[in-house]
């Protein structure tokens, strides 16, 4: 695809699921954690699991994010469910 056609067809943003086991007596601080994270958002949580959706412009941002993520102290495991791509249209100037 040409540099015009991609700049037309828009910026790619990336958006993704992902469920984080930690160790019930960490759930609370991990919960604060991922609630100051910026493009994190938490959807639910119980048993120690909690449910998130993590934006970003690449596929590479996602992953860095949950990488920090599961080396927070009292994450057993931070894993992607689901990706999906949007792309962004430009905004063109009347």
């Amino acid at each position: 695809m040409s540099e015009a056609a991609t700049a037309k067809a828009g910026t790619p943003y990336h958006i993704s699921s992902a469920v984080v086991a930690t160790m019930p007596a960490s759930t609370e601080s991990i919960l604060q954690m991922l609630q100051g994270m910026e493009n994190v958002e938490i959807h639910g949580h119980g048993g120690g699991k909690i449910v998130i959706v993590i934006e970003g412009r690449s596929t590479g941002q996602l992953g860095e994010c949950l990488t920090k993520i599961s080396l927070l102290d009292g994450v057993i495991s931070a894993n992607m469910v689901f990706e999906h791509v949007e792309m962004e249209e430009e905004r063109q100037e009347p």
